[in-house]
């Protein structure tokens, strides 16, 4: 098959005849029909967060089963499915406290011993995030896919499988978003557009998105959003302040910039909270001052959104095909995947959505 391997961070990635494994045990072999580029892969291409070498990046995709290993029983062959990166073990502390965004998942990974599930000629090319989607064929545990409802567009599912799933998350899951209470979104990406059109769903009051991109604002106003702010003036958290009457119930960070973050906690009201999304660098912190802790402002985080995937991407699946998410708005761009770089690149400058890569 052909995929796009990492050999060096900060480097282009290479198209390459890759060999896929046969599934073992509990494993599911799918063929790729689409796959959105988020800027988590591009952390992990530039270098920002370590991965072993060579390894195919992409983790937000959908597709066909092709084959079945022993033991799987939540998808069968010919099934239409959205993979996720939360992979999930089923039986840890926080798997079975709800918490399933949360499992290491290290029964989902074949262990050292076992031949791996991708080579390249006679060595092994590492799987990023139990997926390694932006390749023609996945070969993954059977708890990081679920199916879907076999109409669904497959080139608009595959965003679900992270953009959605995270933004929509945390709305749903870790905002626990009240009827008619204010939310503003930093950064109108995938993500933060997601989590916009999920607020208008949950009935916020008043959505307001914070982008320094007037292309995006757009976007997030066709999506849901009341208000614009452009998050490049100097006066942006202050007019937040000023047309909410005192700061916002809610605010979803999702870029995964430090000053991002800080923009989150200033435009919180008394008692509001923001919920982190992005990935930052790794040496980064967001915080709370001491008087903004008496003013009991919270401040958390929300991993893929706190997702309970096999039941949330089904549910967002019907949404969309009930006319209540807007995915086809998410996605700026299709492309093959000769033209990967080319989506990195797009990502880099931050002007646009979620580009969606496809394949014959």
């Amino acid at each position: 098959m052909k995929a796009a391997v990492c050999f060096e961070p900060g480097t282009p990635l290479e198209i390459r005849e890759v060999i896929v494994d046969t599934p073992g045990p509990r494993e599911v072999l799918i063929r790729t029909v689409a796959t959105g580029v988020c800027r988590s892969d591009l952390h992990f291409v530039d270098g920002s967060y370590p991965h072993p070498l060579p390894f195919i990046p992409g983790h937000e995709a959908a597709g066909i089963v092709e084959a079945v290993g022993d033991g799987v029983t939540m998808v069968k062959v010919g099934d239409a499915v959205v993979t996720c990166l939360s992979a999930f073990c089923g039986h840890c502390e926080f798997c079975v406290t709800g918490q399933m965004a949360l499992c290491m998942g290290g029964d989902t990974r074949r262990s050292p011993d076992q031949p791996p599930r991708l080579r390249l000629g006679d060595g092994p090319v590492h799987q990023m995030l139990n997926l390694s989607a932006y390749a023609e064929m996945m070969l993954v545990h059977e708890h990081a896919c679920v199916a879907i409802n076999p109409e669904m567009p497959l080139d608009r599912a595959c965003v679900i499988g992270c953009a959605v799933t995270t933004g929509a998350g945390a709305v749903f899951n870790a905002a626990n978003l009240v009827p008619g209470e204010t939310v503003a979104v930093v950064g109108c990406g995938g993500v933060g557009l997601a989590a916009i059109n999920a607020a208008k769903i949950a009935g916020a009051g008043r959505i307001i998105a914070i982008d320094p991109v007037p292309e995006k604002r757009a976007l997030a106003h066709k999506l849901g959003a009341t208000d614009m702010v452009d998050s490049g003036l100097e006066s942006a958290a202050a007019d937040v302040i000023e047309m909410t009457r005192g700061g916002v119930h809610h605010a979803i960070e999702a870029v995964g910039r430090p000053v991002s973050g800080a923009m989150a906690v200033k435009v919180l009201r008394r008692g509001g909270t923001a919920t982190i999304l992005g990935m930052m660098p790794l040496a980064e912190k967001v915080s709370l001052g001491a008087m903004e802790l008496l003013q009991g402002k919270k401040l958390q985080g929300a991993l893929m959104g706190n997702n309970r995937f096999p039941v949330e991407i089904p549910r967002l699946v019907d949404f969309y095909m009930r006319g209540l998410l807007d995915l086809d708005t998410i996605i700026a761009e299709r492309m093959p995947l000769a033209r990967i770089n080319d989506a990195f690149d797009a990502l880099r400058v931050g002007d646009s959505a979620r580009s969606v890569i496809t394949y014959d």
